[in-house]
């Protein structure tokens, strides 16, 4: 059973299809009156909707095939076919112009054609105006919806009918007037209005066919890179470092490559390719959007960012890095997690891997010395001490009396994790403290509680401001 078509390529076809049955009668209409009257201008008329049919038959055979989705030998789809029928009806144009062009010459230096104007010939060229502006306007609207340079191709052979019939029956009714007034140089007035019909599908046409080669050459729509620039610009974090658009049939495609931050997070990164995303399809919803992600460089001043950087090059999971100068070298200290079952031999192996790649790397370091910490992964069974908490949050009120800064500490709890006893406090300090002289309150507040409390082996310390604490 036959799959129906989806509703636009339906729709494209349906508009297609009323174009060329349009052009059809028309040029039937026209020719005929034409070689009765001896009209040059209906004869051009006549001439240019055989294009119109030509160039709607080839519009109507492209919409179909351009639609067609991807497949392995054409990835990108086949909207060009689109664009490649827009040039070919351009062509024709063309040449329909050049023959108008020519005959119309003839006919006012080399040949005089008596014109026999009739009520007739009157009445074709407007019902013909009639039936190309309805047409124009139809396909020009699905040719904004799709965007489609086959269809718009079409709506400007007809649009181009309106005008040029108005010329033509100016031209006939300046050859009526011409006889009776007996003004002679009236007579060739149809030949006039020919070259006019011909200069204005010339000009029209080959504005489109330089659109339609810029779109087969990919060249970049006007003012979309730009826009896309604009909008993604707004995110904070991210600067787009290329935007390459080009058009193919009805379908833009987008390729953007955006310089994120160094050592940000995966998930943060796609939650920034997100956004982009978000406002690219807010200005082309049904664009083909390819984005890639590069981190910046760090700055060359910023040497813990350099090491961070390194290491996340290689896959390392680390933390606490520090960095200090002594005796004019500047040494390296940090936290590399790796799988708790990995025997010593290959963690040491894979610690001097990173050492040996940040001296590499970062030259002004000179020693760095790795602290192996186990990954954790699971979740593991707890239970709470109860034993210890009394004492601990006496000792705390005691230690927070001597230490300035801090101003209280609640939620005092006592865990055993996998033979590990854990403790975890809530300080109340300062809003405006900076985060470095905080991290040193709790620091002093770790050492204290370790010192009087040797069985605690992890000490995690919440500063929270006491703006924060609810009354």
């Amino acid at each position: 059973m036959e799959r129906p078509l989806p509703a636009a390529p339906r729709d494209k076809q349906t508009v297609a299809v009323g174009s060329l049955i349009a052009a059809a009668g028309l040029t039937v209409l026209k020719a005929l009156v034409g070689v009765l009257t001896g009209s040059l201008g209906l004869l051009a008329e006549a001439a240019h909707s055989l294009l119109d049919l030509l160039a709607a038959c080839v519009t109507y055979l492209s919409v179909g095939a351009a639609d067609r989705p991807a497949d392995p030998d054409h990835p990108f789809g086949h909207g060009k076919i689109e664009n490649l029928s827009a040039f070919v009806q351009t062509a024709l144009l063309v040449l329909t112009s050049a023959w108008i062009t020519w005959e119309a010459i003839r006919r006012l230096f080399l040949q005089n054609v008596h014109v026999e104007p009739s009520v007739w010939a009157f009445a074709v060229l407007a019902a013909s105006m009639a039936i190309d502006f309805a047409r124009s306007r139809a396909l020009m609207r699905a040719a904004r919806r799709y965007n489609s340079q086959a269809l718009e191709a079409d709506a400007l052979h007809f649009s181009i009918d309106v005008y040029s019939g108005g010329v033509v029956i100016l031209g006939l009714l300046l050859i009526d007037v011409a006889r009776a007034r007996h003004v002679p140089w009236l007579s060739r007035a149809d030949a006039v209005a020919a070259l006019a019909v011909a200069a204005v599908s010339l000009y029209i046409g080959l504005r489109l066919g330089n659109r339609t080669v810029d779109a087969l050459l990919d060249a970049a729509p006007p003012g979309v890179a730009e826009r896309i620039a604009a909008a993604v610009s707004r995110i904070s974090e991210v600067d787009p470092e290329r935007i390459r658009v080009r058009q193919s049939g009805g379908t833009l495609f987008v390729d953007l490559r955006l310089r994120l931050p160094s050592n940000i997070p995966l998930e943060h990164a796609k939650v920034l390719e997100r956004g982009v995303e978000s406002e690219v399809r807010r200005l082309y919803p049904t664009a083909d959007l390819v984005v890639d992600l590069s981190p910046q460089e760090p700055a060359a001043a910023d040497l813990v960012e350099r090491v961070r950087a390194v290491a996340h090059a290689d896959n390392f999971q680390i933390h606490d890095v520090t960095a200090y100068r002594l005796g004019g070298r500047i040494n390296v200290e940090l936290d590399l997690e790796l799988e708790p079952a990995l025997p010593l031999e290959a963690a040491h192996e894979r610690a001097t891997r990173l050492e040996r790649a940040i001296q590499r790397a970062v030259p002004e370091v000179g020693d760095v010395n790795v602290h192996i910490e186990p990954l954790r992964r699971t979740v593991q069974a707890g239970a709470t001490v109860r034993r210890l908490r009394g004492d601990i949050e006496a000792k705390l009120r005691e230690i927070v009396r001597g230490t300035p800064g801090v101003l209280e500490c609640h939620d005092v709890n006592v865990h055993r994790v996998g033979g590990r006893v854990t403790l975890t406090v809530h300080c109340l300090v300062g809003p405006g403290q900076p985060v470095a002289e905080v991290h040193d309150m709790t620091e002093r507040l770790e050492t204290q509680l370790r010192q009087a409390f040797p069985d605690i082996t992890d000490v995690n310390i919440h500063a929270e401001p006491a703006s924060a604490r609810t009354p």
